[in-house]
């Protein structure tokens, strides 16, 4: 029979400049992965179509978001192109406890604030692009935002790349797949990291009763 050892969960951080692939690269790893789920942020920004309120994100207004971030409800927040996104804290606190992992598609701004609140816990991965003219034309083909803002997007995605050396894990998203399986692999390693497995130490002991 396997042995079952309990680990604390591990939140999982994608971070990357809009359109280099990183919320393409969460929905394949939530499908393969039961062991994990997604972060739901709130955010003020206008819902886009297909998204859904509660699944994509808790769309709310700036009055409610201020009012969470001066409760010290969200674990972390950033304004991004104007618009406010956050993380609720409770929820993750209690999939942690669970031993359930939890995946994050956020900035540089918000990794920073996880790594000042939960630094045992955080796992980061930085995403890259191929090349600059890869990443606008994914730009273009997500016909979701109008050229002023793809411009936009672009001019931001220099600032965002600059802070790839806080993460621990730096993957170029040249081929999807290939880096579906790098992500994987970094999952697999850091839920047996020893600190995680809290349950390890009495197992040992057990183990050790017996010898």
């Amino acid at each position: 029979m396997p042995v079952e050892i309990y680990r604390r969960g591990l939140l999982l951080v994608l971070s990357s400049p809009s359109g280099a692939g990183k919320s393409t690269l969460a929905r394949r790893l939530l499908g393969a992965d039961p062991d994990i789920t997604m972060s739901v942020s709130v955010t003020t920004r206008a819902i886009r179509p297909g998204e859904i309120d509660g699944k994509d994100y808790y769309f709310i207004d700036q009055a409610r978001f201020d009012k969470m971030r001066k409760q010290g409800e969200l674990l972390e927040s950033a304004t991004v192109f104007g618009n406010g996104y956050g993380t609720p804290r409770k929820p993750v606190d209690d999939w942690l406890a669970a031993g359930k992992d939890v995946l994050f598609d956020i900035d540089w701004q918000g990794t920073q604030q996880i790594v000042d609140k939960l630094p045992n816990d955080l796992v980061r991965v930085f995403i890259l692009p191929p090349s600059a003219e890869e990443l606008r034309e994914r730009l273009i083909r997500r016909a979701q935002d109008p050229m002023k803002v793809v411009a936009g997007r672009m001019a931001e995605a220099s600032r965002e790349i600059s802070h790839y050396a806080e993460y621990d894990y730096v993957l170029i998203n040249d081929d999807l797949e290939r880096c579906l399986d790098e992500l994987c692999t970094i999952l697999t390693a850091e839920r047996l990291k020893r600190h995680r497995r809290a349950g390890l130490s009495d197992f040992v002991n057990r183990l050790q009763d017996k010898l």
